[in-house]
């Protein structure tokens, strides 16, 4: 998986558990594509600051997948739930299978 893409997945299903500083940051950088003077400039912290806070979200959110599987669960139904759509023909089958991905 892409890393960005990773990040963001990682982010939406364990952002929470991150403090509001952590969340405004790796925000930040993640979705804003801000570079680490711009975030260290914003909220008045050294890149090295930046840096390091990054890196310990990365662990933080790599840690809660590590434990809980919730982004590797997502990923793999999702696959099961394309794998479906392409061999029925059964429109209530697909309408449901996508259903089910919205609920995701």
């Amino acid at each position: 998986m892409e890393r960005i893409v990773e990040q963001g997945f990682l982010y939406d299903f364990y952002g929470e558990l991150l403090t509001e500083h952590q969340r405004q940051i790796y925000e930040d950088a993640v979705y804003n594509d801000m570079s680490l003077s711009e975030i260290a400039e914003q909220h008045g912290i050294s890149r090295q600051g930046v840096h390091d806070l990054l890196k310990r979200c990365d662990k933080i959110l790599g840690d809660y997948e590590s434990k809980l599987h919730l982004v590797s669960r997502f990923t793999a139904i999702k696959e099961k739930i394309a794998q479906i759509n392409e061999i029925t023909t059964q429109e209530t089958v697909k309408r449901l299978s996508n259903e089910i991905l919205e609920e995701l």
